[in-house]
């Protein structure tokens, strides 16, 4: 398969995973002004939803205040945004074009249709029920995709490529995430145990692990153990152990199971991070060692995704998380 294929799809998985991970995020925020009863609690973490989008370096450089209606577009369809919900859909459906002779029919239908529903948007919305209704559209449209994808193509070199994609930009997220959510905790005097409680349920709605979580665990947001089924549950598809653990078992398929002399130090690296999650023990950390421990394995992130950029000579776009 020639590199530019590979590149777009591999482009196409991530800008797809990106966008349904940034509805989720901005809708979850939405239902939360719905349920404030203040003032205060509507315009908070807004900031935070910011930076868990990639956005907020890019939005104070062109803002200069957090206005509520700004930072929903700026999310949303702000074509200035490199990370925007729109923009990124815009991308997978491009990726997606380049590459109609090998992927399904129907992934490429899915996607053409929702940029002809939205094209005639002119950036903008509108009311608030109607941004939910666009963002319930794009996780809809991610995930019918997504389902397109699973039930469709031979488990081959183009799929592969796909699923590598997904999985480093969902555990790319999940870090970013979890990050963020620590840091605002570590901020917050630590009597504020209802602040506590709402961070952590956050955190659970944003990755899409509420309903997984309280399965598995009492009805309570006790930090530790959210944290540490987010990082470490070998069941959970978004936790970083198990997006980690898909990495390596798609990388073996595309090496054929063997290790070659190009692909050796993205093997290694792959397995310092998984060994690394699996030493650590997440329930017997502080706050600041929690920080240290997502602070670096985001940039271990970063690093393998870069590694697998340059060992099967993709691209790198303008737009990054």
């Amino acid at each position: 398969m020639l590199s530019r294929t590979a590149d777009a799809l591999y482009w196409m998985a991530r800008n797809l995973e990106r966008s349904e991970n940034n509805a989720r995020v901005l809708n979850v925020q939405l239902i939360n002004m719905l349920e404030a009863a203040d003032q205060q609690v509507l315009d908070r973490d807004w900031e935070e939803v910011l930076e868990i989008c990639a956005s907020y370096r890019d939005y104070i450089n062109h803002y200069s205040r957090m206005e509520r209606g700004t930072m929903i577009e700026y999310l949303t369809m702000n074509p200035i945004n490199p990370n925007s919900i729109g923009n990124c859909m815009k991308v997978a459906r491009e990726n997606t074009k380049n590459t109609r002779d090998i992927i399904p029919g129907e992934l490429w239908e899915i996607l053409n249709e929702f940029h002809l529903d939205h094209q005639d948007s002119g950036g903008n919305i509108g009311t608030l029920a109607r941004t939910k209704d666009y963002l319930k559209t794009v996780t809809r449209t991610s995930m019918t995709a997504q389902g397109v994808i699973e039930s469709s193509m031979t488990r081959g070199v183009p799929y592969t490529f796909i699923k590598v994609g997904k999985w480093l930009e969902r555990a790319e997220k999940t870090a970013r995430i979890l990050n963020v959510v620590c840091e605002k905790q570590r901020r917050e005097p630590l009597q504020h145990t209802t602040n506590n409680y709402y961070y952590w349920l956050a955190a659970l709605r944003f990755l899409n692990g509420y309903d997984s979580f309280i399965k598995e665990h009492p009805p309570t947001m006790d930090s530790a153990y959210v944290l540490d089924f987010l990082v470490k549950e070998e069941k959970f598809p978004r936790s970083i152990n198990y997006c980690m653990t898909h990495i390596k078992e798609a990388i073996m398929d595309l090496e054929g199971g063997q290790v070659h002399h190009y692909s050796e130090e993205l093997f290694q690296l792959t397995d310092v991070i998984l060994a690394e999650i699996s030493d650590t023990g997440i329930k017997d950390m502080n706050m600041e060692e929690l920080m240290r421990f997502l602070d670096h394995f985001q940039k271990q992130c970063i690093a393998l995704s870069s590694l697998f950029m340059e060992t099967y000579y993709l691209s790198v776009p303008t737009s990054s998380t």
